[in-house]
Formats: C-alpha cells, structure tokens, sequence
C-alpha cells in the first residue's frame, strides 16, 4: 500500500481531513439546510432537491454518492490520482456522516439549531458548508462533482470556473423554484451558495494572505537592502530595461502580510522616491528546504 502511495503521491494523513471535511459539510447540510428546504450549491444542492421529490428511502446521503463519484472518476484523468481519491474518500464520508445524522437527530420541517429562521439557516449553513468544501480543496481534493466539471468543461466552454458553477447554481434555484411555485427559498439559497463562496475562498486560500510586491526602482541595492534589514526576510532581484527609455532598471520582487504595507510604501519612497510598485495578492506562501 505505501509503494502505491508513494507511486500516486497519496499522502496518508490527508485522509484525516477529508474525514473532517466530510462532518462539516454534513453537520451544515443536515442541520441547517435539509430541514427548511434550502438548498446547497453544485451536486449537494441537486441532491437535495432530488431527495424532496423522491421516496423517502431514497435519501439525501444515497444522492450524495450517487451523483458525485461518477463525476469524480470522470475527472481522474484530468485531475489526477491522488485528488480522485482524496474526492471519493471526501464524498463517501459526507454521506456517511450525513445519514448517521439524520437517523439521530429530528429533523422534521425545523433546524434542531435555528429553528424555522431561513435567514440564519442559509448563512450558517452556508457558512459550514463552505468551511468543509474549503477543507477538502486546500488539502487537495473536492467534495462536490460539479467542482470537476467546472475545471474540466469551462475552458472549452470559454467560461470561467467561477461562471460555469454560477450558471449550473443559477440553473439549479431556477428549477426549484418552478418545481415548487415559490422563489423565497430559491432565494435565500442564494444567500447560502454566497456565504458558501466566499467561506470557501476563505478557507482553501488561507486565512492570513500574504501580498507579492514588484517594485521597478533604479536603485534595487537600496531598496531589497531597506526592505531586508526592516522585515528580516529576502528579496528576489530581477535586472530589467525601461520600455520607453530604454534605461537600466531594476524588479525588487519581495512578500509581504497585509499589516506590513503601509511601512513597506514607506521604506520603498525612502529609498527612491521615483520608484514604481504593484501589490497583487498571494493566497499561500510555501518555502521548500532543501533536502
């Protein structure tokens, strides 16, 4: 089992958050959104409403398995071995632990939490959801299929990712609101599928996200030597050429926290007052030693 591990590059430990990605996505679907007929986003939400018009044998948690393995496996070629199985491990622990907990807990027409109030049941639930989603993404795997689909099929469709989940989301309120002749709930899932987007950028990008600066001076030696000796962390120095003076120039590339700006704009005026920077912002910072 190790040498096919070490073949895929499947890290064993990563099973543990998945598992933990699983009961958050669970907790949030079961005890917020399921018992006031909100729905999630992408195949949790299609779940749901499938779920809602089908016997109640056939259930939410059969629906998650159902609909997102096969998605899964499509995108094995695409994605890779390690995420497929990361994905599947996810998916089947969300389903698991959703079921356990609708065969404990009465869930009938109310959140066992919020009660009947769709305003806190889509923002938490939204919010919970999110926070499993963000889990299995930032340890390199997903728990929703149609997250495949929109990195598989949206190029082709010269779509963004973000815009092909937002037209199969939109697509998804739609039905439901023509299928049960009411937009209240369709749209207070909206505000479930927004809590959830940004719960999980939140997540999956990194709580303290760092900034990249890209600072063309002609004095470099000042500034990454200023920039050094204040933040006690190195800077990559680009030699560059002016494209209208065809002058020397120098790009002073250097990673900064949010909190760190206002004295870096500082130091760089300091060192040279003609100095020209851009801030872009950087979701992770990883630093490989060497071996």
């Amino acid at each position: 089992m190790k040498a096919l591990f070490d073949k895929y590059g499947i890290e064993p430990h990563r099973f543990i958050y998945m598992t933990l990605a699983g009961i958050i996505s669970a907790i949030g679907i079961t005890i917020f959104l399921s018992p006031v007929h909100l729905y999630d986003s992408g195949i949790a939400g299609t779940s749901l409403l499938i779920s809602q018009l089908t016997p109640s044998y056939l259930s939410l948690s059969l629906f998650l398995v159902v609909l997102n393995i096969p998605l899964m496996l499509y995108g094995l070629k695409k994605q890779g071995v390690a995420f497929t199985v990361y994905s599947v491990f996810a998916v089947i622990m969300y389903s698991v632990f959703a079921l356990i907990i609708e065969h404990n807990i009465d869930l009938t027409d109310a959140s066992p939490i919020a009660g009947t109030d769709l305003l806190l049941c889509s923002v938490f639930g939204g919010l919970i959801c999110g926070a499993g989603s963000g889990l299995a993404v930032r340890q390199g795997g997903a728990i929703d299929g149609v997250e495949v689909m929109a990195v598989i099929f949206a190029k082709s469709l010269n779509l963004t990712v973000g815009t092909f989940m937002m037209i199969y989301n939109a697509c998804l309120y739609i039905v439901c609101g023509i299928i049960f002749r009411s937009w209240t709930l369709p749209l207070y899932s909206m505000v479930t599928y927004y809590v959830a987007l940004h719960t999980i950028d939140f997540i999956a990008e990194g709580i303290d996200r760092s900034k990249s600066v890209m600072i063309v001076t002609e004095k470099g030696d000042e500034v990454s030597k200023a920039l050094m000796n204040e933040f006690g962390s190195g800077t990559t120095i680009i030699p560059a050429k002016g494209g209208f003076t065809s002058k020397e120039r120098t790009v002073v590339y250097f990673v900064v926290n949010r909190f760190q700006i206002a004295r870096m704009r500082q130091l760089v005026h300091k060192a040279d007052p003609h100095a020209y920077l851009t801030i872009s912002e950087v979701a992770d910072v990883y630093k490989f030693e060497k071996d």
